[in-house]
């Protein structure tokens, strides 16, 4: 009998795995904040013998190297990868036993990177799962274009290739488990479903149902942006990341957060994109802890700069926080809980702007004032207000200077995006409305949306 338990990460949209038997499991692409693998490694009452990478991370700094020193484990690592750190290198057809009756065999998938290796877990050398990490996912595959522009298209048919080769190998019932593909940036597109197996693929996934010409030129049609931060991501797993420090951060009062601020620091509020628009610290910036702060905040923030975090509590901060080392920002320069008006400085006042939604926006007529599109250029393209600006929100932080004179009405898809764009604007002085609303309700508003 064997086990697997999936765990999520929700924020980063990416899974990582603890599988085994009765004594013994491996753990599979963990983060940098491991405590959940050995949280559920007690539930079962097992010990971690072997910790594996399916490829060198590019969106979230690996917890495998400090995982596997805490347990004493075996760190499996692909050969190919250029690593600075002992580890057990792995090659095409290697195999390890987790438990009695229970293997695990490397397959060389490369596409998602060029050292990208799956794992099959066999029980008495049948196969159950694979575990594809950024190679076959569910409906879709690992993007290919992470490592080097020149590499792209050669990636993009070792993707279909290794596609075949594990759809070939496996039988339809083995269980499809990757890393990427529920919200990650790595994946070119998004799971559609929960659970997948190798049959199932075989009729849903692009990678086994086109002809590697139709399947490149489509894939490599429909990549997105990739966030700035992963740029920092492979480096920094390459290297060996350190262990994480998750203890609460100094405190600032009111004066500190000021004074960082005056010296162009990051001061960041985590509360509801609701409550910051009520009243919040003049120059801050809203990333709700409740969206995708590692993502975003990671991908705008220019890299290195202090941080100060402003949370409703010491639970919203430590959370934000554990999001944070897993995107490589390690320590806060400061933070502060509490409400908004223990923030500000004796004399100062609260800062707010207004929000409204796509009804609101007709009700007012566009006449008159800039409407600022924040979505990135694919969800553009299916859809956006006439006469509109578009600036993507990633892009906004030093694109501000473009944002034509005029009260700013900004929208994203849903409301998130839109949030932090309307704490940028505001920060930098500008009148600002955000519309917290889905863009299905533009054209119900009878805004005028076109396509292209």
């Amino acid at each position: 009998m064997f086990f697997i338990d999936t765990i999520e990460l929700d924020g980063l949209g990416n899974r990582h795995y603890l599988a085994g038997g009765k004594q013994t499991a491996v753990a599979v692409d963990p983060p940098r904040d491991f405590d959940q693998v050995l949280a559920a490694a007690a539930r079962r009452g097992v010990r971690i013998s072997h910790v594996v990478e399916t490829h060198i991370h590019n969106d979230y700094v690996t917890g495998g190297l400090e995982l596997a020193r805490v347990t004493g484990a075996a760190y499996l690592v692909p050969a190919g990868a250029r690593v600075s750190f002992a580890r057990v290198p792995v090659a095409d057809g290697d195999t390890v036993t987790v438990d009695s009756g229970l293997d695990l065999r490397a397959v060389a998938t490369p596409g998602h990177t060029p050292h990208h290796t799956s794992y099959v877990l066999q029980e008495n050398n049948v196969p159950v799962a694979a575990f594809t990490g950024g190679s076959l996912l569910i409906g879709t595959v690992g993007r290919p274009d992470l490592v080097e522009p020149r590499l792209t298209e050669q990636l993009a048919r070792a993707q279909h290739a290794s596609a075949h080769r594990l759809a070939d190998e496996l039988p339809d019932e083995t269980s499809v488990l990757p890393t990427h593909g529920f919200g990650s940036f790595c994946s070119s597109a998004q799971a559609e479903g929960d659970a997948t197996t190798i049959g199932r693929e075989k009729s849903a996934n692009a990678a086994l149902t086109q002809d590697v010409d139709s399947f490149v030129t489509r894939l490599l049609a429909d990549l997105d942006d990739v966030p700035a931060y992963y740029a920092h991501m492979g480096p920094a797993n390459a290297d060996g990341p350190a262990p994480v420090d998750l203890t609460p951060p100094a405190i600032a009062d009111a004066e500190e957060i000021a004074d960082r601020l005056a010296a162009g620091e990051w001061v960041v509020d985590l509360r509801s994109r609701i409550a910051f628009a009520q009243g919040h610290v003049a120059g801050s910036f809203n990333f709700e802890a409740d969206g995708k702060i590692a993502t975003y905040l990671a991908w705008m923030i220019p890299w290195g700069k202090p941080v100060t975090l402003l949370a409703e509590s010491p639970e919203q901060l430590a959370a934000a926080q554990r999001e944070l080392v897993r995107v490589g920002i390690d320590r806060p320069a400061a933070a502060a809980t509490g409400s908004p008006e223990q923030w500000v400085a004796e004399g100062g006042s609260l800062a707010a702007f207004p929000r409204s939604t796509f009804a609101g926006l007709a009700e007012h007529g566009t006449d008159g004032i800039v409407v600022l599109d924040v979505r990135r250029d694919s969800e553009r393209a299916a859809g956006h207000i006439e006469g509109s600006v578009h600036i993507p929100i990633h892009q906004l932080h030093k694109r501000l200077g473009e944002v034509p004179p005029g009260t700013v009405w900004v929208h994203c898809a849903g409301g998130m995006r839109a949030g932090i764009a309307a704490s940028l604007l505001d920060a930098a002085g500008r009148d600002v409305v955000a519309v917290d609303d889905g863009f299905d309700a533009a054209t119900g508003a009878k805004l005028p949306v076109v396509t292209g």
